[in-house]
């Protein structure tokens, strides 16, 4: 085992150490549902908003989004970072956090589906957002584990395939542990913890990326000389990069999805009080530009480190030894292998893990508390009591982290990929029936209905043509790729399903039959009540 490795193996075994102690800490606090789902509503302005930024990032983006779209548009991918923080954070809390903090405690809403019945009346369409959150929450997690295991097996030099089988399998015992331990006191203290590291770790990183190529100015001039058969010379320095209409897409994906995410607009129902909206708006946001807007720039100067063949054929991309084909979700690893230093690589692996179990904490908590409270409670008629309830929770973190696992093990699925599906189905059938839910009177049941139909049925269909047949689909494929926004990426099929979703919620609303009147009304009185005093 060589220096580096040493060290790293020190930092992360110091990090685990860590995040288990306060698992057990918090774990004496947490005694009942609401202690174990929302902290007791303890959680003030800075907890939240970390905890709000670390459940948005992961090794998804860093490994994954920032390698594949780096590559593609080169540092104009930064954007991707600004749309982050101002739609995906600012825009987010603004116009969600004080009415979802409010409707939620008024209606005793426990979770996103709870909402929906509470809000709409209907338990049917409690028991469909259930489902579709613990269906569509699995691919997301896989890439997490995804994106973790490839910076590893880069950190520790890993060959086999069951030293990559062995990390995925104790990132989820590491999790697992400090969330079944503690919920989500444990997740927002440790939340803290790992955006602290986030934001020490991704600043350090870029400083040396681009120092290791003579400064920002000298990697971008380097970046104006790059060019291959898809990009022409100087594009991937320039400010809207070779292909702004589908970067739109990836912002419009990446930054509008959080509000139609579970695990996101959580952070909301937990916060304290309404008075610490405002403030962790504005902590949630810069966060957001550091983070996210540094793993973008730091991807955007892949090409830099990734652009030789070693087969020397004189073909300027990275080869993947699997398809021959660019092999996106290894290339920030690779050029952080060649950029830093080897006493930061500790550092990096530690940001990566960071920044990725606090989202897997994020993903299994929403998931468990959904099925739980959601469908098998429910189905128990009456026969589980709270302390069932916990339990049952608990054993379904385990159940949700060993699926996740077993997914992840195919590598061939790409991080991007299967993040785009998730976020694709859960935002673009919930988006618009929780949006419009917290603001108009006039939504109907058909149309929460519709748009839950086609968030589901279109990314079911995108998936089978476009990932798991497409040899039966060959002139339909060919014919999405050539259109302007590129039909044949998830990420722009998502992208245009979130769309749908707050266009057509409303729309369908006008010809369609409204909630039961007493139903609205109750829901809507929870915003004429006086704002509760700040607690001490």
């Amino acid at each position: 085992m060589s220096k580096a490795q040493i060290i790293t193996t020190v930092v992360v075994a110091i990090y685990a150490v860590v995040m288990v102690s306060i698992g057990i800490i918090t774990s004496k606090k947490t005694k009942s549902v609401n202690d174990f789902v929302f902290g007791g509503n303890k959680i003030g302005p800075w907890m939240t908003a970390f905890a709000f930024g670390t459940a948005y990032f992961s090794a998804v983006v860093f490994i994954g989004y920032a390698g594949q779209f780096g590559w593609g548009y080169g540092i104009s991918a930064a954007w991707i970072g600004v749309g982050n923080a101002l739609i995906g954070a600012t825009l987010a809390w603004a116009v969600l956090g004080k009415r979802t903090r409010l409707m939620t405690k008024h209606l005793d809403a426990k979770t996103m589906p709870d909402f929906f019945m509470k809000r709409y009346g209907s338990p049917a369409l409690k028991t469909a957002a259930a489902l579709i959150v613990f269906l569509f929450m699995i691919p997301y997690t896989a890439s997490v584990y995804n994106g973790l295991s490839r910076l590893f097996a880069m950190a520790f030099d890993l060959k086999s395939a069951h030293a990559y089988e062995y990390v995925m399998i104790a990132m989820a015992v590491l999790s697992a542990i400090y969330v079944v331990l503690g919920g989500y006191s444990a997740t927002a203290v440790n939340d803290f913890i790992q955006g602290m590291i986030m934001l020490i770790g991704i600043s350090a990183v870029v400083v040396c990326v681009l120092n290791h190529n003579g400064g920002l100015f000298d990697s971008i001039h380097l970046l104006e000389t790059v060019e291959d058969a898809n990009v022409k010379k100087g594009q991937l320095a320039s400010i809207f990069g070779p292909d702004p209409i589908n970067l739109f897409g990836v912002v419009i994906l990446t930054s509008l999805g959080t509000w139609g995410l579970p695990q996101m607009t959580h952070k909301f129902y937990a916060i304290r009080d309404e008075k610490d909206i405002k403030r962790g708006m504005i902590i949630s946001t810069v966060f957001c530009l550091i983070v996210s807007g540094g793993c973008y720039l730091l991807g955007g100067f892949t090409r830099l480190f990734n652009t030789l063949n070693p087969e020397g054929d004189g073909d300027k991309s990275v080869i993947s030894i699997i398809n021959k084909k660019p092999e996106f979700d290894a290339m920030v690893p690779n050029m952080l292998q060649s950029a830093l230093p080897a006493i930061l690589i500790g550092l990096v692996v530690v940001l990566v893990l960071s920044a990725s179990l606090s989202t897997l904490s994020a993903l299994v908590l929403t998931s468990s508390t959904t099925l739980t409270h959601d469908l098998i409670r429910p189905a128990s008629k009456g026969k589980m009591n709270e302390k069932k309830e916990f339990i049952t929770m608990r054993i379904l973190i385990l159940f949700f982290l060993l699926i996740s696992v077993l997914i992840a093990m195919n590598k061939n699925a790409t991080i991007t990929t299967l993040m785009s599906y998730s976020w694709g189905a859960l935002s673009g059938s919930f988006l618009g029936p929780f949006l419009w839910g917290l603001y108009s009177k006039k939504v109907s049941k058909p149309a929460v209905w519709i748009s839950f139909a086609l968030g589901v049925i279109t990314t079911s269909a995108h998936m089978c043509i476009f990932s798991f047949f497409p040899e039966h689909f060959e002139s339909l494929i060919n014919w999405a790729k050539k259109q302007p926004l590129n039909l044949a990426s998830p990420i722009n099929a998502g992208a245009i399903l979130m769309i749908l979703s707050i266009v057509l919620v409303p729309l369908i609303s006008l010809f369609t039959k409204s909630c039961d009147k007493e139903t609205v009304d109750n829901a809507f009185s929870a915003y004429d009540k006086q704002p509760e005093a700040k607690k001490a």
